[in-house]
């Protein structure tokens, strides 16, 4: 029971790891909650875990190596993903135009996430790191940590259990944040296309820079 339990432990953790660092995937998250409502935050949450949970197949099955292993495609989805990022910051920034306080059922930022996620390096690197620990069950790695994870399909259960927490809470704290001051709501908007703008600059720069044009 209790190495279950560490598994389950162990799994949220690095689901945590995965989903909770600042970055272009929160900050789609908090520009669909603040414009758009909790739904359409959620929403979009999923479409960035849908993306892991396309990565761990893709691990399961060696093609996240293969891409590691190939500069020429991870250098074009790189500058894929950070034009995408200029062209999210740019709605984002016209999303506060709508604010509106109540909840909404767009789903657009289910593909935005998406989008974002299968072209994002720092996804791939995790997968390539402390994601493997999915495919061992081993030792997992978490926060610098070594936890026990002795049962593998518990340590997926509480990984993806640890993401979908996350894009519940996230959403809902962004949202009860915005509906009491609307103001609050259009900053977090902007500093989210913000966000966005420099992510754009840095994946658009690293794709230069592995395809050689720099």
């Amino acid at each position: 029971m209790l190495v279950a339990v560490l598994s389950i432990v162990a799994g949220g953790l690095l689901g945590l790891s995965l989903a909770a660092p600042p970055g272009p995937m929160n900050a789609v998250i908090a520009e669909e909650s603040v414009n758009r409502g909790w739904r359409a935050g959620f929403s979009a949450g999923l479409g960035a875990m849908s993306a892991d949970a396309l990565f761990f197949v893709l691990a399961a099955a060696g093609v996240v190596a293969f891409i590691r292993d190939a500069p020429t495609l991870r250098g074009v989805m790189v500058g894929i993903g950070g034009l995408l990022m200029f062209y999210f910051a740019y709605s984002a920034v016209q999303g506060t135009q709508d604010f509106r306080s109540g909840d909404g059922s767009d789903t657009a930022g289910f593909g935005k996430a998406f989008a974002l996620a299968v072209t994002n390096p720092y996804q791939i690197t995790w997968w390539l790191t402390a994601g493997v620990g999915l495919l061992d069950p081993g030792t997992i790695q978490a926060f610098g940590y070594s936890l026990l994870a002795a049962n593998g399909l518990l340590t997926i259960v509480g990984f993806f259990t640890g993401i979908t927490l996350w894009i519940i809470a996230f959403p809902a704290a962004l949202r009860t944040a915005g509906t009491a001051v609307d103001a609050l709501g259009k900053t977090i908007a902007y500093a989210s296309g913000l966000v966005l703008a420099w992510f754009g600059v840095v994946f658009v720069w690293d794709a230069a820079t592995t395809l050689g044009l720099t």
